[in-house]
């Protein structure tokens, strides 16, 4: 089964902190609550993150020249289309915000297998196994289905890309 989901169907929420928005693009709940969500949102000076109990997360920077990343003892580099992981129930603030950044987040409930989160910027074919989540990074085509800026593909079949995208790959 292939979805195809484009920004008209996605939702803007407020941070669970209050201090920004969140565009939702895809969440999925299990009987204890959220299983894994993909979303974006943009970064626009120093400040703290959401605490998210329980829930791995993912950031690639989408643009924008990205941040710090830092807590009481580790200091992160959020750059551009370099995904990096970090724990959601830990106290974490953005530094060295110097101008906005828009990011793409994967958030998955601790109890999963992490998420595989990588850029294609080549045609690549790209097997089955877990959910394939493919956010569109430029206008390109996903198994020759054309997909425009910030479009979402969810598959659990292969998925053929020609253009730039986030392949997220979760086993739920």
């Amino acid at each position: 089964m292939i979805r195809h989901l484009t920004p008209a169907d996605y939702r803007e929420m407020p941070w669970a902190n209050g201090k920004g928005v969140t565009v939702e693009m895809l969440r999925v709940d299990g009987p204890s609550g959220l299983l894994y969500r993909l979303s974006r949102a943009s970064v626009v000076e120093n400040g703290d993150f959401s605490i998210f109990p329980g829930i791995e997360r993912n950031l690639t920077v989408i643009s924008g020249p990205g941040f710090g990343l830092e807590t009481d003892r580790l200091t992160l580099q959020a750059r551009p289309l370099i995904p990096l992981a970090f724990a959601g129930d830990i106290a974490i603030r953005a530094t060295g915000v110097t101008a906005p950044s828009d990011d793409f987040n994967v958030m998955t409930a601790r109890a999963l297998q992490y998420p595989e989160v990588a850029v294609h910027a080549a045609p690549a074919v790209l097997p089955a196994g877990g959910t394939l989540a493919i956010f569109a990074l430029q206008a390109g085509f996903v198994n020759e289905t054309a997909v425009g800026l910030y479009d979402l593909i969810v598959t659990d079949e292969a998925a053929r890309i020609d253009g730039q995208f986030i392949v997220t790959r979760i086993f739920a």
